[in-house]
């Protein structure tokens, strides 16, 4: 094997790895240890820091061993602002699902936590059994926020947050939960207040108070809780007093005493997988990504036989779509328009010449497909959604931009630059399969009143002329002589596509040409 040949064999084996190494179950690299092998043990599972797609697979995977290793009680222990709703709606959707094990929302303090389950944290807060929180810790303030185009937040709009309301009610109606502060957390209309009614304590909305006094109920006001204008949120000690928290708990063991639970704690956190899915997910890493792919699969288009640019593409690629496929995104519509993309793209290149409609729409494609692959939706149907679609379709296409712009500079620059010697030929070329060019060998160039043999007379007529590149020479390749498309060969030098060509001498049915 050459040295070329090990250099090749060597990519290839990386791509294997890397391919392996992303796409392997990150249960494979999680913490914590052999599965338990004992039952009715206890989990601590952490939903810290910002809601994001790859926490929701951290929190599906680490319930799913909980279960399958027979654990009696699950606790999320929630630290958060917030963030995605619709990873917020799948971890909420997940934990209702849970049928086998008690499932416990502890809102904890300590060392280098926030001491907050604000937001979508509120929500996956509602979705558990029960609620602990520490003392100092508040929770609340859930209502839905999009990101705006200039990279802030801005409120959703009435259907967003209806939404988002709705299920925070049904949730709270789910595990005994007061409504009315569902809907206070949620909604800044909602006024909420504390009532006698008929004798008895109870939470009631500005509507629920005036339906029960149309009923004729005896009513009389105990407090405000949140008047209208603002969002509720409430400290430990509040949600306490009005029937959120089922009690305070600084501590595992003082969670375990309320709890009234005995067994093995098993706690987890996320692994190095878990670290590297959330890396690969963030909006400025795909868009480099994506930047990477585009440029090395141009270059290796460019380039014989296939090699390192073709294999660092491929990785790019595969690093944006894998997530995808962990995360459940990534289906059949999707390696579809990226595959259809790539064949257009690889026609504009190869067989048609310049750059219009295919190579365009090879592009979109592929920037499609790459959209799809980081949401759970096509076309999007709510504010969220539309929300969503438009930060992936900005870090998508920002990273084709670049993509494209780094194309165009390396099809000017390439050849100037002493780094990409090695993907252009710089040997001087003597001779072809006609047998070798005399003029080459002696570095003469004939005279134009030298006589011509019978058979150059055909192109002899093409000598001195100026006409364009029409495609790249390495040396052969197609040039425009006079408005009409002749096969040409470079004087032994590489010529990018569009550079004025001279035609310097003929050979037969050999046009030879050199930069002008």
């Amino acid at each position: 094997m050459n040295k070329k040949g090990k250099v090749r064999f060597q990519f290839i084996c990386l791509l294997v790895f890397a391919v392996l190494s992303l796409a392997a179950p990150a249960q494979l690299f999680a913490r914590g240890g052999a599965s338990p092998e004992a039952a009715g043990e206890i989990w601590f599972i952490p939903i810290q820091g910002d809601i994001e797609p790859s926490l929701a697979a951290f929190v599906r995977r680490e319930a799913g061993r909980a279960i399958n290793n027979g654990a009696e009680i699950i606790v999320f222990e929630i630290d958060t602002f917030g963030g995605r709703v619709d990873t917020a709606l799948q971890i909420t959707s997940f934990i209702t699902s849970i049928s086998k094990a008690k499932t416990v929302a502890w809102v904890n303090s300590g060392e280098g936590s926030m001491g907050v389950s604000w937001s979508a944290g509120a929500l996956i807060a509602f979705s558990c059994d029960s609620i602990y929180m520490a003392p100092g810790t508040s929770i609340g303030a859930a209502a839905p926020v999009l990101s705006s185009p200039t990279g802030g937040t801005e409120s959703a709009d009435e259907k967003t947050v209806a939404a988002v309301r709705s299920q925070m009610a049904a949730l709270a109606e789910r595990n005994g939960y007061p409504v009315g502060l569902a809907f206070a957390m949620v909604d800044y209309d909602v006024e909420l207040g504390e009532y006698l009614v008929d004798g008895q304590t109870r939470i009631l909305t500005s509507a629920e108070l005036e339906r029960l006094n149309n009923e004729g109920a005896k009513t009389e006001v105990l407090g405000i809780i949140s008047p209208g204008g603002k969002l509720l949120s409430l400290t430990a000690g509040e949600a306490e007093r009005y029937g959120l928290a089922s009690g305070l708990a600084g501590s595992k063991e003082s969670l375990l005493n309320a709890l009234g639970a005995e067994g093995r704690i098993v706690e987890t956190n996320p692994s190095a997988a878990d670290s590297l899915l959330s890396i690969l997910t963030s909006g400025g890493v795909q868009s480099i990504l994506i930047l990477v792919g585009l440029v090395l699969l141009f270059v290796e288009f460019q380039s014989p036989g296939f090699g390192v640019p073709g294999a660092i593409a491929i990785i790019a690629f595969l690093a944006v779509f894998i997530p995808g496929a962990l995360l459940g995104r990534l289906g059949s519509l999707e390696i579809i328009l990226f595959v259809l993309g790539a064949g257009l793209l690889a026609v504009e290149i190869f067989l048609i010449p310049g750059f219009g409609v295919t190579g365009i729409s090879g592009l979109i494609l592929i920037g499609l497909s790459l959209v799809f692959s980081m949401q759970d939706f096509v076309l999007p149907k709510v504010s969220w959604e539309w929300s969503l679609f438009g930060r992936n379709i900005l870090v998508v296409f920002a990273g084709l931009f670049a993509g494209i712009t780094g194309i165009a500079i390396f099809a000017l620059l390439g050849p100037k630059i002493k780094a990409f010697n090695w993907l252009t030929l710089n040997a001087q070329i003597t001779g072809t399969a006609g047998g070798p060019d005399q003029d080459t060998v002696t570095g003469k160039i004939p005279a134009a009143k030298k006589e011509i043999p019978d058979e150059e007379e055909g192109y002899a007529a093409l000598v001195g002329k100026i006409g364009v590149s029409d495609s790249v020479l390495r040396p052969s390749g197609r040039a425009v002589i006079d408005d009409e498309v002749y096969s040409v060969e470079s004087d032994g030098e590489f010529i990018e596509a569009g550079r004025g060509v001279k035609v310097v001498r003929v050979r037969g049915s050999r046009i030879i040409v050199k930069r002008v």
